[in-house]
């Protein structure tokens, strides 16, 4: 990418219609691999094309502490999932296992004895199916433990400490999901998505559903515990099977925690980018997929999940944007009383997902000013919500990122531009965080300076900064602007953002952080362009 002058604009507009296209040519999404996922996969469908790669890959992406994962404190769940896989690996291979295996999967049961003799970190973090999966993980690396003990595999096996569940977490929920399976019970849509844990109890249910792409729960996981061996009894299930194969050619083996992830990546992509006021033709055909699927109850963020009110205001947003706005009417099925649930059903609440209520009913009423008297009521209400949210350093955190740089932007922005008088002293304090937490280099970030991170931060300066013309707070401001954009160009293809968007395992969303770094970049050049 070009750093100076005009250059600089043309580039990021040319690879931001490159991004978009890419959206049509690749539709299940471009997420990372996930170490879960992965070792799920591993260990449920050994069979399946690329598992020398997804075991490959486990003991390549080992931490020299022996865990998983981007960050203490979200290593436990990508470190069960791990040392499953590689344990399960040792006791399908005795005895020609591998030792490169028998060693990691050594180190990762040391370290797993070590944070369970510290508590495991309590309390775990708000991760979706978290008192599921470490259950059923501990449960099942326990059993493996046993296996392994005074068979031929090289390794201290017997020594090995069975694993405590954490504290106040039990399997009775995974034990109440396997009988359920087992009585032919349905279980509610939102679990789908990690079906894994409920091991042999899932092969071919018939309480569970299928969709027509082939998949169980966006999840190729959740898909791979349902199918079982490919020739297996039950139900025919030759479309999950395809699915499982066309999931792993495209990523290679290691595959990502959601797929397909079409509406989500979209909505996202296209409203950061235009949010930023970047010239790009989007498709007429990605136009009509935002809104094909927006039902009543809304829209779900791939196959297989269910509707929620974040992938629909986004999506409801991006259209309006896009001057096809579409009645935001279907968001009021997740309107509590006092705030917007993720899902129906959702325990806690999330600030990102009501940030995104207010633009989508913001936008929309923008675009349709006759509208404006059904919305403006909750467009105050939700906007007092968020507000009352903010922490007392001007920051917001969220369940669905573990930044808070993502949080604050969202409702930062959305408060900016729809949240009227009442918001400007909380988007100002949120700006003033900003500037007082920028790094040495320029750059932002919760665990070091990241380039998604630092888009967010200029987001919300360039389009909610609160600045005043000549003032020593503009100054400070602009100064703190050029040096963001300073790093975000020195990072420019060196610099790999860490995984911190929320699944059952951290992931980064390629597609979508990419539109994040182009619009800061495309805002902050239009900005120092006016200045100069």
């Amino acid at each position: 990418m070009s750093i100076h002058g005009d250059a600089l604009t043309a580039d990021v507009a040319a690879e931001a219609r490159t991004l978009v296209s890419g959206l049509m040519t690749r539709p299940w999404g471009d997420a990372s691999p996930s170490v879960y996922e992965t070792g799920r996969l591993a260990a449920l469908a050994p069979w399946l094309t690329g598992h020398a790669e997804r075991i490959a890959f486990l003991v390549g992406t080992q931490r020299p502490d022996g865990l998983w994962g981007p960050h203490e404190d979200y290593a436990l769940v990508p470190t069960l999932s791990a040392a499953d896989a590689l344990l399960g690996e040792l006791v399908r291979t005795s005895p020609a296992c591998s030792p490169a295996v028998a060693e990691a999967a050594g180190r990762a049961l040391r370290a797993l004895g070590l944070r369970a003799r510290r508590g495991f970190g309590a309390p775990l973090p708000d991760m979706p199916a978290i008192e599921l999966v470490v259950p059923a993980l501990v449960t099942s690396v326990n059993r493996l433990v046993r296996a392994l003990a005074g068979s031929s595999v090289p390794g201290a096996w017997e020594s090995c400490p069975l694993l405590p569940f954490p504290e106040d977490m039990d399997d009775a929920r995974v034990r109440l999901v396997r009988e359920r399976l087992r009585q032919g019970a349905p279980l509610p849509v939102k679990l789908m998505h990690a079906l894994e844990v409920a091991g042999e109890a899932a092969v071919r249910a018939p309480a569970v559903v299928v969709t027509p792409e082939g998949t169980v729960g966006a999840s190729p996981a959740a898909t791979a515990a349902w199918l079982g061996e490919p020739g297996g009894p039950g139900r025919s299930a030759p479309l999950a099977h395809e699915h499982l194969e066309a999931v792993v050619r495209l990523s290679g083996g290691p595959v990502p925690c959601a797929v397909p992830i079409t509406v989500f990546e979209r909505g996202w992509v296209v409203s950061w980018l235009l949010r930023a006021g970047i010239p790009v033709d989007v498709p007429v055909e990605l136009v009509a997929s935002l809104g094909e699927r927006i039902d009543p109850d809304g829209v779900a963020a791939g196959p297989g999940l269910p509707a929620d009110a974040d992938t629909t205001s986004v999506a409801l947003y991006a259209l309006a944007l896009l001057g096809a706005p579409r009645e935001p009417g279907s968001l009021w099925a997740y309107h509590t009383g006092t705030h917007f649930s993720t899902w129906l059903g959702e325990d806690g609440h999330s600030t990102t997902v009501n940030a995104h209520v207010l633009d989508a009913f913001g936008q929309f009423t923008a675009a349709r000013p006759d509208a404006r008297p059904r919305y403006a009521e909750a467009v105050r209400r939700l906007a007092a919500w968020l507000c009352a949210r903010q922490r007392a350093d001007g920051s917001w955190t969220d369940r669905w990122h573990v930044s808070p740089y993502y949080a604050t932007a969202c409702c930062a922005l959305a408060l900016g531009e729809f949240g009227g008088a009442a918001s400007r002293r909380p988007v100002r304090l949120a700006a003033d965080w900003v500037l007082s937490s920028q790094r040495p280099d320029g750059s932002w970030g919760l665990w070091d300076g990241t380039p998604e991170e630092t888009a967010y931060a200029l987001y919300q300066l360039l389009l909610a900064g609160g600045g005043t013309t000549g003032s020593a707070r503009s100054r400070r401001l602009s100064a703190a602007i050029e040096r963001g954009q300073e790093y975000l160009l020195r990072s420019a293809g060196r610099v790999e953002d860490p995984p911190m968007w929320v699944d059952k395992d951290l992931y980064l969303p390629v597609a979508i952080v990419r539109a994040v770094v182009m619009g800061a970049l495309h805002l902050a050049r239009s900005v120092t362009t006016l200045e100069h």
